[in-house]
């Protein structure tokens, strides 16, 4: 097959070089995968479309059999984005949301759905090619309240959105990637008003082979403390999914 170009701040690798482990799950189901730009991949989007970059290859070929991809945009065999956002932490119509290291747009779509025309929801990510790829789901959705934005999170105040306006703050799949956590935190925290609320879904310290290696996991435990370091209130701590844990944080 063709060689397809990874696109990462700190890896330059091409497909070719990965192999999946062969007791590695089967790839995700190509009637449950987002389609994303395959010319350029970022370690960021691959988490946040629920496999891990080792397994990009055969994900790609799954994602190159899709035929229908305005039906299924959203669903995740590992994260369930709706439940999460509706259930969990009570997402409604006219709410005022930011994805943080938006991805894939998983959430930033399920988002979009539920706070309706009344609301807004920004999609954030360092990756252009990643906003570019929402921005044309959105689209195809016809979800016209999604407004992109580049930005560094790791850098306080760089984030072009309005402070202390939003109802609810996403760090999904984002905090692993960072050297410094506690910067996406505070930035995270700025852009919140008082009493919104912030989520964090990160990968659980398991054994399993999907998603970053042990040394990158977030202990949230760790997180937790970083929070309160910044006025940040744990309200709820769960089970997001089979490999990831969940934090909700009030300002």
């Amino acid at each position: 097959m063709p060689e397809e170009k990874i696109v990462d701040d700190n890896l330059e690798t091409t497909a070719q070089e990965f192999q999946m482990p062969s007791d590695a799950p089967l790839p995700p189901d190509p009637d449950l995968i987002d389609t994303i730009p395959q010319n350029e991949i970022s370690v960021n989007q691959l988490a946040n479309q629920d496999f891990p970059p080792e397994q990009n290859v055969a994900a790609s070929e799954a994602m190159n059999a899709k035929k229908n991809q305005a039906d299924v945009f959203g669903k995740s065999e590992l994260l369930n984005a709706q439940q999460i956002l509706a259930q969990t932490l009570g997402m409604k119509n006219g709410d005022r949301v930011a994805d943080l290291g938006a991805g894939g747009g998983l959430f930033t779509l399920q988002a979009a759905r539920l706070v309706g025309d009344q609301g807004e929801v920004y999609a954030v990510d360092i990756m252009k090619t990643s906003l570019s790829d929402i921005e044309s789901k959105a689209r195809m959705a016809n979800l016209y309240n999604i407004k992109t934005v580049w930005s560094d999170i790791e850098i306080l105040g760089a984030t072009k959105i309005p402070e202390a306006t939003l109802d609810y703050v996403l760090l999904v799949n984002t905090l692993f990637q960072s050297n410094d956590p506690k910067k996406m935190l505070q930035e995270a925290t700025r852009l919140l008003k008082t009493g919104g609320k912030m989520l964090i879904i990160d990968w659980s310290d398991t054994n399993s082979k999907l998603g970053p290696h042990s040394d990158k996991r977030i202990d949230p435990n760790n997180i937790s403390s970083q929070a309160l370091g910044i006025r940040l209130k744990l309200e709820q701590q769960f089970i997001a999914g089979q490999y990831h844990f969940g934090l909700v944080f009030v300002k």
